[in-house]
């Protein structure tokens, strides 16, 4: 392959100069690697310059001969070198189309003059060049002796045609909708995983749009992709699922097989995670949700109206609704994601895999496009192999700032899950595993690991996961009437978190503070009403820190400690003391949270919507369905309009945007610049404190402890605990109050966060060669840190 240097200094070539364009794709020895290399961004952006002509001949030819592979089927060597070259050197210009917007309609207009010479084709010549690529890319993939198996056993005079082939029966592994797991086949993984890259690629005109609050503006390319128009949807959106759930880096359940022998298939598997969640980047907040409740029928989808979205590859998704598929689903998606886990025990044993965050975006996608999915992962502990590896992932990345998306991701599916009464009742199963984590020792149930988890993070994470601490505790309340009996490391913990959020300088130092306060006191509130008997550990902690209560109670509302308590803290800006908050020992064989290398690279992310937006208030009957309550009509202000892109975590709800530094909740006084605390604004939300409860419970149990140890002389807590466990307090406590839960809902917020998230980790992650590097990316800044 010549280098495209010659292009530039040419007059225009005629398209029908075969010998000139035939050198860039006839060389039989290249790889995308020596693509890259051999036709530089400097020489691509002088052509797209100085020779406009070429450059649009060039991918014009290039398409054709893709075309024309997919219409012979490739049955020669030459022809599938053609054909992989051809795919590369679009690989390679593509990026430098979408950067200039003068060239991003080229692909969608129709080539004039560059007919095949016939004018019976007129009507096949008038689709854009972007259709005729896509449309032979996708035969391509269901090309016999190319990229599938051949089932054709005689010779090539007899060989398949590519157009009369039936592709569902090619589908490339067993699984979703399909029992016959095919022979492996090394060259046809290969030549998968080539054209895969350049299809990610087509889909990536999307990195080169600004974020904007409009999120329903369609990917022309993924659209086209996912209509009826593409034969192949169904086999095509079948294989990429079934890849990556049937994935095994173990090496075929043989520990350390992986050493003896590369692995071909994680290439493949990497590429089909990532074309797969681009083609479901969907905004369902905007659509009538493509979820549909349908009777089983005979077939892996759902034959129900209504047919949900046009974008077929959502449909599908939505539709799949056999206990078997959803089985292999989540236990393909579990296995990859305790991947990096099984690593901290058995080193080495399995290959490390490194696509676990688009693993998180589809397991988002399968769980908010397909509900009976989300119960099916409810309905057993299986929830809890998803479940330790997401805190696994928030407490390990948690000082990292180059991980705060990853964060996000850990945090929004935890959301996701708690607003379902199964997942509460799950966390109550013992925690045994003892994947080692940076976190106390402690023994107790899941719904243990995870406060300790998220204290960690509060205490000790990046101060740029300051908006998820409001995520963070709504899970906390969600899942806390079902919690049947915390551990004393745990029950410490939330008090702690109390302690700190409780303070007069935190709480008069930002507008929203007190919500955190507010999150807490109804987690206790719900454990004491619903869960009181096996809660013995969290009522001696509430009866230990009672002094935190009874401040809280006396809050002052005068000017004078309003000022005074913001001075309290002006000389230390840390914004949670990580003193008391009783560490003890980290688990064997953990390293502690790191922060990133200097130099590392990361993408910025859009703002993720107030918890507020995020969720929808439901009311748990008696029965324990769920009733959706009317959002209140006093918001906290008149509706501000969301800027169009903010830095990192800077979370726009329904404030005003003047006010959104208020936002940056633990950020010192700085911002009382704009906002400061009145009397009356600490009375009016004062007031509101859920404090009853507890007041209660302090009245009455405090005097029966005392009483204890002065009998007893004691200073032993095991006896106190022996007391709660048995006391009781039937009929003091006031009228249990009906159990409030936050159910996340769909918003435009939300998908413009996943996309921009979604891309920033797919341009990241595709370093060799490296696609999309040092282009004029629009939907997200490249820092380094």
């Amino acid at each position: 392959m010549d280098s495209a240097a010659g292009l530039h200094h040419r007059k225009p070539v005629e398209a029908t100069d075969d010998a000139f364009w035939d050198q860039f794709w006839a060389d039989t020895a290249t790889s995308v690697q020596d693509v890259f290399a051999l036709v530089p961004a400097a020489e691509i952006r002088a052509v797209r310059e100085e020779s406009p002509s070429n450059l649009a001949t060039l991918c014009y030819k290039a398409v054709e001969k893709l075309v024309q592979g997919a219409e012979s089927g490739c049955h020669t060597e030459k022809e599938r070198q053609i054909v992989l070259n051809c795919c590369r050197l679009l690989t390679r210009i593509l990026p430098y189309i979408f950067e200039d917007p003068d060239w991003r309609g080229f692909f969608w207009s129709t080539v004039p003059g560059a007919g095949r010479g016939g004018g019976d084709e007129d009507d096949e010549n008038a689709r854009p060049l972007a259709e005729s690529l896509l449309l032979a890319v996708t035969d391509l993939l269901f090309c016999p002796d190319f990229t599938v198996q051949s089932h054709r056993r005689s010779t090539v005079d007899t060989a398949e045609d590519i157009h009369s082939i039936d592709s569902c029966e090619y589908i490339w592994e067993a699984g979703v909708g399909f029992a016959h797991s095919p022979q492996p086949n090394y060259i046809h993984d290969l030549n998968r995983t080539e054209l895969l890259k350049l299809l990610l690629t087509c889909f990536s005109e999307a990195m080169y749009l600004p974020p904007s609050s409009d999120s329903s503006n369609t990917n022309p390319w993924v659209q086209f992709f996912c209509s009826t128009e593409n034969r192949h949807a169904l086999p095509l959106f079948t294989s990429l699922l079934n890849v990556v759930c049937a994935y095994d880096p173990v090496g075929y359940g043989i520990p350390y097989n992986h050493l003896l022998f590369s692995d071909y298939r994680e290439p493949l598997v990497e590429e089909a995670a990532q074309v797969l969640i681009v083609t479901l980047d969907y905004d369902s907040s905007t659509s009538s949700s493509p979820t549909v409740d349908g009777t089983t029928t005979g077939t892996a989808m759902d034959d129900v109206d209504p047919p949900g979205p046009d974008n077929l590859f959502v449909n599908y998704l939505s539709r799949i609704h056999r206990e078997e598929d959803f089985q292999f689903i989540l236990k393909g998606v579990a296995r990859l994601l305790s991947n990096p886990l099984v690593q901290t025990y058995l080193p080495n044993s399995a290959k490390k895999i490194q696509f676990h965050q688009e693993l998180l975006v589809l397991f988002w996608k399968l769980c908010d496009f397909n509900k009976k999915f989300l119960f099916f992962v409810l309905k057993s502990s299986d929830v809890l192999d998803i479940l330790v590896p997401i805190l696994y992932f928030l407490n390990d990345a948690r000082a990292d700032q180059s991980r705060v998306g990853l964060m996000h991701i850990g945090v929004f599916i935890l959301l996701l899950l708690s607003g379902e009464r199964n997942f509460g009742v799950r966390l109550n199963k013992p925690y045994s595993v003892r994947v080692p984590m940076d976190i106390p020792v402690f023994t107790g149930t899941h719904a243990d690991l995870l406060i300790i988890v998220f204290h960690k993070i509060i205490t000790s994470g990046h101060q740029r996961l300051q908006p998820l601490f409001d995520c963070l505790l709504t899970i906390v309340v969600n899942v806390s009437p079902y919690l049947k009996s915390l551990s004393m490391v745990a029950a410490n913990k939330l008090l702690h978190l109390l302690e700190a959020f409780s303070t007069t300088w935190f709480l008069f130092s930002a507008v929203q503070n007190h919500h955190l306060v507010f999150f807490l006191l109804e987690v206790f509130n719900n454990i004491i009403q619903y869960q009181f008997d096996g809660n013995s550990n969290l009522v001696y902690a509430v009866i230990r820190k009672r002094n935190v209560f009874h401040q809280l109670a006396n809050l002052p509302t005068d000017s004078q400690s309003i000022q005074k308590g913001l001075q309290r803290k002006k000389k230390t800006p840390e914004p949670i003391s990580r003193t008391n908050s009783q560490d003890g020992v980290s688990m064997e064989g953990s390293r502690p949270a790191a922060p990133a290398e200097p130099g590392t690279l990361k993408t910025s992310l859009v703002a993720t919507p107030g918890i507020d937006k995020l969720t929808e208030k439901s009311q748990v009957s008696e029965d324990g369905t769920m009733r959706s309550l009317e959002p209140e009509a006093s918001q906290l202000s008149p509706e501000g309009n969301p800027p169009a892109a903010l830095s990192d975590g800077e979370p726009w709800s329904g404030e005003a945007p003047h006010s959104r530094r208020d936002r940056r909740r633990l950020s010192s006084a700085s911002s009382s610049a704009q906002w400061t605390p009145t009397p009356d604004w600490v009375m009016s939300w004062k007031s509101k404190l859920p404090l009853q409860t507890i007041m209660r419970l302090l009245q009455v149990l405090v005097p029966q402890v005392e009483k204890i140890c002065i009998d007893k002389g004691l200073t032993d807590e095991s006896e106190i605990l022996k007391f709660l466990q048995h006391g009781t307090l039937v009929g003091l406590l006031p009228v249990p109050h009906p159990i409030l839960i936050r159910k996340y809902q769909a918003n435009s917020g939300t998908a413009m966060w996943f996309r921009t998230y979604m891309w920033g980790v797919i341009y990241l992650r595709n370093v060799d060669p490296p696609i999309w590097y040092d282009t004029d990316v629009k939907l997200f800044e490249i820092q380094r840190v």
